[in-house]
């Protein structure tokens, strides 16, 4: 699911997106998030005045042989309150965190790997900085891993160790799609409970993938969500479930609900826009609807995942079918979470494919904390 500062520079993209007519006094840590205009290059950088940040880019592609694989790269931002009135350069003012995952559909196999990393809160002094996110643009590290957005507006993710890679290039072929209220989601029934959610759908994307000591050259789609937040679970919500699908029509679909432990929604959510659109549809909370039609039970954590659903919103009701039911991914060690993210075909009512994305599911295995 996706999860928002000043220094307003308007520059290229920025003036041909949509506006809030809404302005935002100084946003200090802790308070509620107020609608305001998002503004480009610079939002799609850093907001470590926030709590919770991420960005989170999943897709599918195929070889040259024929080999379909689903590929996650999520570079996540958490604000540790207890050090943010220290003046150290030592202290750690945020937690920074990368997740990745390769799904090998042909075998049947998710490959995952994770890094946590403590940052300063302070901008990169020399391009050796080794740990940042900057606020300028889109550019977090974790070391050698990262993720950038580039002066034309294509993006580069790289992720290696000794289990996989992951090194991949994204190109924009259509406008930022400004989830929810040009840009502002409400997550919940209280004003509090909401995020500032860009999304980056139908990416053409270029990957290098290597699984099981093996590389392929992949080429496919993918889906880039940008979200930040002070506060996003509704008391009451354990978890969510959310969808980014990328149609073949060049449609992008968006569905989300926040959920209560009995599966009973909180919270719902999301937006279509058609192909050759430049705005997006928003759902009202009442208007998607998620039942799941059948599970699969995680050997590693007990936890029961719904791998196929039917999605109704205004744009239509849909089939969601995982194409491997074994995408959990464990980041207990480092999140402290385990939750289900994985390559999925969206399906139309006669149960034809019409496009393909990722399904993510959280709080299945407990409560999710944020």
């Amino acid at each position: 699911m996706a999860l928002p500062r000043r220094h307003f520079l308007i520059t290229g993209l920025s003036t041909a997106l949509p506006t809030l007519a809404l302005a935002e006094p100084g946003h200090r840590p802790g308070d509620a998030l107020r609608p305001r205009p998002l503004v480009f290059p610079r939002d799609h950088g850093a907001h470590p005045e926030t709590r919770t940040e991420w960005w989170y880019l999943t897709g599918h592609g195929q070889s040259a042989e024929g080999r379909v694989f689903g590929f996650q790269v999520t570079f996540f931002r958490s604000r540790v309150d207890v050090a943010q009135g220290l003046r150290s350069r030592l202290a750690a003012r945020h937690l920074l965190f990368a997740h990745a995952a390769i799904t090998d559909v042909q075998a049947g196999q998710l490959v995952h790997a994770e890094r946590m990393l403590r940052w300063n809160g302070l901008p990169p002094a020399s391009p050796e900085t080794p740990v940042f996110a900057s606020e300028q643009d889109t550019h977090v590290a974790l070391r050698d891993w990262f993720i950038r957005r580039g002066t034309g507006g294509d993006y580069e993710a790289r992720i290696a160790n000794d289990d996989l890679l992951i090194d991949l290039q994204a190109r924009p072929t259509g406008p930022l799609l400004l989830q929810g209220q040009s840009g502002f989601s409400r997550k919940g029934p209280e004003a509090a409970q909401a995020s500032f959610y860009v999304s980056e759908p139908q990416l053409d994307v270029q990957a290098t993938l290597r699984v099981n000591g093996t590389a392929h050259t992949v080429r496919g789609r993918a889906w880039l969500d940008h979200e930040w937040s002070e506060a996003i679970l509704h008391p009451e919500a354990v978890g969510w479930d959310w969808l980014g699908m990328n149609l073949h029509n060049g449609a992008a679909l968006t569905a989300f609900r926040l959920r209560r432990r009995d599966g009973s929604a909180v919270w719902a959510g999301g937006s279509f826009r058609a192909a050759g659109q430049a705005q997006a549809t928003a759902f009202d909370a009442n208007e998607v609807r998620f039942e799941p039609l059948r599970h699969w039970t995680s050997p590693r954590t007990q936890a029961r995942y719904p791998v196929a659903w039917r999605v109704a919103t205004p744009a239509g009701t849909f089939g969601v079918q995982a194409l491997v039911d074994a995408q959990e991914l464990d980041s207990r060690s480092s999140t402290g979470t385990a939750y289900w993210e994985g390559v999925s075909d969206l399906l139309d009512a006669q149960g034809r494919p019409v496009g393909r994305g990722y399904l993510e599911m959280t709080g299945y295995a407990g409560r999710l904390s944020l």
